[in-house]
């Protein structure tokens, strides 16, 4: 590959802070502290370019989608096979595409028997926007309207837009626009590490769970329309709940006849270790979001895959679904998932995932050993180190995320991108990593503690 510095980054730069408002940006300090934006240019594998020429190695898999890897030419082929064939037609007003067809098809085998019908979106935070609408257009024709309440958990993120950031249980989020919005509620989230104190694991998945059924009574089953909770909640920091948390929430939500959503936004399509992330947890949802990996980041694409419960519902008493996107089923977009679920199958790389957890325990896991890290835990290919100031007793660094955005600055400088959510480096590689790749990451990420720590060694305990 040929990876020539760009010589127009710095008119490229310069445009940028002119013009482009970034998601999730402190736009101040990007562009008066840091000077603007890193341009990327190319990526293969594992491995991102940026406009200098410089490697890093992608453990984030772009943001926790890039499952199949980078550069694959058949998802460019696929792309441009059906552009040529039909670029474009929308799936409004009883018509549809064979794209978006044959893929409703694919995602419905690839799902448990009840859940065979799919509604196309453009994102996660479509797909969960739409799953309120539709869970609350559910209660209002089968005669119970004020089922409008939905429960999510502190830490959880399910979108930004307004009605999936309310889902969601970030702060920061509602702190801007006067949110959430009326009709959602959110309990403690299943953070054994944060909050477990000196309960186990078991014990502290039960507390968690049983949370929700107190948030339930409090609100009145009868108001309550649906319990919402990623698998393991990633922008939260990667919490993986107890073994005793899902099955507990499970019963929960059929005790109260409440339904249950899975948000698969990042957990689905493998990053787990299974297809689903709700099979690695034995739950059984009644609908289920997903996005990201559903074309491996390749081109915008959510769905949310409805189960016959509700579905029946809808397509028996509710008429015309008053809702939709301008690129719902576009086909571009279906042809590109298409050929993504087919490298994903034929390639085995679901049980790719499951060998390479082993690798990645050990390579990463090694630096448990590090005096900042205070865990380690991880899941197929998505896990965290947390960093703490005392190891002996979870204690926290004082003003949460910064040292967390100390080390992923000292990531990026040595090559290597994680993420922080406050002092939580998480990581979500694509499935392609190799051993030698873990070997590498591994090397660079305890370089990037090492000089965290000469940041911040005065201030541990």
């Amino acid at each position: 590959m040929d990876h020539r510095t760009n010589p127009d980054i710095s008119a490229l730069v310069s445009a940028d802070n002119r013009h482009h408002l970034h998601p999730f940006t402190d736009h101040a300090s990007l562009r008066e502290k840091e000077g603007g934006a890193r341009v990327i240019t190319e990526a293969r594998g594992v491995h991102v370019w940026d406009a200098s020429g410089r490697r890093l190695l992608d453990a984030m898999s772009g943001l926790w989608c890039v499952n199949i890897g980078y550069g694959r030419q058949e998802l460019a082929e696929a792309a441009r096979r059906q552009m040529e064939q039909l670029s474009y037609y929308n799936t409004f007003f009883k018509t549809t595409n064979e794209p978006a067809t044959r893929l409703a098809e694919r995602i419905s085998d690839l799902l448990p028997d009840h859940l065979n019908q799919v509604f196309f979106v453009n994102s996660g935070s479509e797909a969960n926007d739409t799953i309120v609408r539709m869970v609350r257009l559910y209660w209002q024709l089968e005669g119970r309207p004020e089922r409008q309440v939905f429960i999510s958990r502190h830490r959880a993120y399910h979108g930004s837009t307004m009605a999936a950031a309310s889902l969601g249980g970030m702060s920061a989020m509602h702190a801007q626009g006067h949110l959430p919005l009326p009709g959602f509620e959110h309990v403690q989230e299943p953070d054994w590490f944060q909050h477990g104190g000196d309960m186990t694991p078991e014990e502290f998945g039960l507390r968690a769970a049983n949370a929700i059924e107190e948030r339930i009574l409090e609100v009145g089953p009868e108001n309550v329309a649906a319990i919402i909770g990623e698998p393991i909640q990633g922008a939260g920091g990667v919490i993986i709940p107890p073994e005793t948390y899902w099955p507990r929430v499970q019963e929960i939500a059929r005790k109260h006849d409440v339904l249950l959503i899975a948000d698969e936004v990042i957990t689905g399509l493998g990053r787990t270790g299974s297809m689903w992330g709700f099979e690695t947890f034995g739950i059984e949802p009644d609908l289920v979001p997903m996005a990201k990996g559903l074309t491996s980041g390749y081109q915008p694409l959510g769905a949310v895959a409805v189960g016959e419960r509700v579905a029946e519902t809808l397509i028996a008493k509710g008429g015309e679904f008053a809702h939709g996107f301008t690129w719902s089923g576009h086909p571009v977009a279906c042809a590109v998932a298409l050929e993504n679920l087919r490298i994903l199958t034929e390639e085995g790389l679901v049980n790719r995932v499951r060998e390479m957890e082993g690798v990645v325990r050990e390579k990463i896991g090694a630096l448990a050993d590090h005096p900042l890290v205070g865990e380690f835990r991880i899941r197929g290919l998505i896990g965290a180190l947390e960093l703490v100031r005392d190891k002996g007793t979870r204690e926290r660094f004082n003003d949460p995320g910064r040292v967390g955005t100390i080390c992923r600055d000292h990531c990026i400088d040595v090559g290597l991108i994680m993420r922080a959510c406050w002092d939580t480096m998480v990581f979500a590689p694509p499935f392609c990593i190799t051993a030698e790749e873990v070997d590498e990451w591994a090397g660079l990420a305890r370089e990037a503690l090492d000089r965290t720590l000469k940041d911040v060694e005065g201030e541990l305990a």
